[in-house]
Order: C-alpha cells, then structure tokens, then sequence
C-alpha cells in the first residue's frame, strides 16, 4: 500500500526511532510501514494519523502513486 509516511515524518524532522516511539512500535515495523512491504494494523494506522494530526485518508492509498522520494 502506497504511503506518505516518510513524507511527513520528514516534514516534521522526525527520525525513524523518533516515529516508532511515539506510535509505540518498533523503528523496523517504521521503515516496513514506509517501504509499503508491510500494511499497518488499524489501530496502527490511527496511531499514526494521530500522530500527523491527519486522516487515515491522507497518509495511505491503496490504489494511488506514492508520494516517497
């Protein structure tokens, strides 16, 4: 599933261990969520908009082109 994970998090200075912290998960569940081999729990998926103070919505597309560069 395509994400705007990294996007954001280096929008803020955020580092991976940073991230992981905050949304209590491992830095190497982060780097997974980010490279799209892994697709977060729900309550993982919230945590995160949380975190970004965003939706669900505007961090994953299943269907779009990603935004990591």
């Amino acid at each position: 599933m395509n994400n705007r994970i990294a996007v954001l998090r280096s929008q803020r200075g955020w580092t991976q261990a940073e991230l992981a912290k905050a949304v209590n998960v491992s830095r190497q569940t982060i780097i997974s969520v980010e490279r799209g081999r892994f697709d977060p729990s729900l309550p993982l998926a919230f945590a995160l908009a949380r975190c970004f103070d965003t939706t669900i919505e505007a961090i994953f597309d299943p269907n779009g082109a990603s935004d990591r560069r």
